[in-house]
């Protein structure tokens, strides 16, 4: 036989030998499907072994089951992060408190809404002054109810005493809880690349470990934590300005995991579920990849510009300026809408919410106002904070 051009054309290949070939072919390809199978299933067990349970809150919160808030309706979920101040582990020491202290200076409510209508996420100041109900201690004693700032609840009686603590404040009940630890925050931010945030004057704070210029710039974990936890060589050195930043940080943090497509890209995906199921505590709800990955999925449904930032309304406490209180009605207002899974408007300070009627008076409380407004009954009331979109720099 020939071919076109009249050349002799190459022998079939016998029947035997087409089948020979055909089988290590198919072994071949089995075999590689195997050893991906393989490495995703090691995969899986490796995250999933990262993540610590947290029975001992449970297990203290079922003491007071009857007496706990009713979940949100229609769904909605409430999430209670909190940083853990705990030093433990290398690297943790340096940032000025005794190897296997706790404390908690950041608390976030993480307020999911129902068929992804929005995220907000309520910080809680730690110096906020609220009522600590009695709690038990990790040496087993038990505490009398007090009036003290919130962060003494989590140094007395860990995870399970600040979710009392929340719980008794605002009446929304707390679904599901993780504590993150230091080094978890700093190897997420290094695991997405970094995050870039707009510096309006540089920074230089030693008791954060923290030099940065002016001006846009790229922060890597190390920078990152240094600049959400500086505090007294910034502005007025409040606590108040302080979670303003956290809170500007997660925004851009969350922008840049969705404007990268870390959540849709399993390569860029890895290394930050690493980092963060090692330095994670949850609840038994939460203690699994299958568990986080339903999160997941449900936080990246939420378009940007919905997932929101603010702070507890308050003010300077009246007998001590450096502490807090909540400002009324407007505390109230908040937690009464999160509880029912109602819509939250959030503006920054100063500025309308497009679609908000312009005789509807804000809602909105500044640090050292009183934030005593009489608002439109037919509007939404407006919170003073920002949102994920709005915290990419230019």
């Amino acid at each position: 036989m020939t071919d076109s051009a009249g050349a002799p054309a190459e022998p079939d290949p016998p029947v035997g030998h087409r089948r020979i070939w055909l089988r290590w072919a198919a072994l071949g390809s089995s075999v590689v499907v195997l050893f991906a199978a393989g490495t995703g299933w090691w995969l899986y067990r490796k995250l999933d072994g990262n993540i610590t349970t947290d029975t001992t809150a449970v297990a203290e919160l079922k003491r007071y089951e009857r007496d706990r808030p009713s979940a949100v309706p229609r769904g909605g979920r409430n999430i209670l992060l909190i940083g853990s101040d705990t030093r433990a582990g290398d690297g943790n020491a340096a940032y000025g408190q005794d190897e296997g202290s706790q404390r908690s200076d950041t608390t976030i409510l993480l307020h999911i809404g129902a068929d992804g209508r929005g995220v907000t996420a309520v910080s809680i100041p730690r110096d906020l002054m609220v009522g600590v109900p009695d709690c038990r201690t990790a040496g087993g004693k038990r505490t009398k109810p007090q009036f003290a700032q919130f962060n003494w609840a989590f140094q007395i009686g860990g995870t399970a005493c600040t979710i009392r603590t929340v719980e008794k404040l605002t009446g929304i009940r707390v679904d599901h809880h993780m504590v993150i630890d230091f080094r978890g925050f700093k190897d997420m931010v290094n695991a997405v690349g970094g995050v870039r945030v707009c510096l309006k004057e540089p920074i230089d704070d030693p008791d954060a470990h923290v030099k940065l210029k002016a001006g846009a710039q790229t922060l890597n974990g190390e920078q990152a934590l240094g600049y959400v936890r500086a505090r007294k060589s910034l502005g007025d050195g409040s606590d108040t300005e302080r979670m303003n930043r956290q809170q500007q940080f997660l925004g851009a943090l969350v922008n840049k995991m969705q404007s990268n497509g870390v959540l849709l890209n399993p390569a860029k995906l890895y290394p930050v579920l690493d980092a963060a199921t090692k330095s994670l505590t949850t609840d038994p709800g939460l203690d699994s990849l299958k568990d986080l990955y339903g999160l997941a999925r449900a936080l990246r449904s939420v378009p940007t510009e919905k997932v929101q930032f603010l702070t507890v309304p308050r003010k300077p406490y009246h007998a001590d300026p450096n502490r807090d209180e909540l400002v009324q009605p407007d505390a109230t207002r908040l937690f009464r809408r999160l509880r029912a899974d109602a819509p939250v408007i959030v503006a920054p300070a100063g500025q309308r919410p497009s679609g908000e009627p312009s005789a509807a008076p804000s809602a909105r409380a500044t640090p050292g106002s009183s934030g005593r407004t009489t608002p439109n009954p037919t509007a939404a009331p407006t919170f003073t904070g920002t949102n994920a979109a709005a915290s990419t720099c230019a």
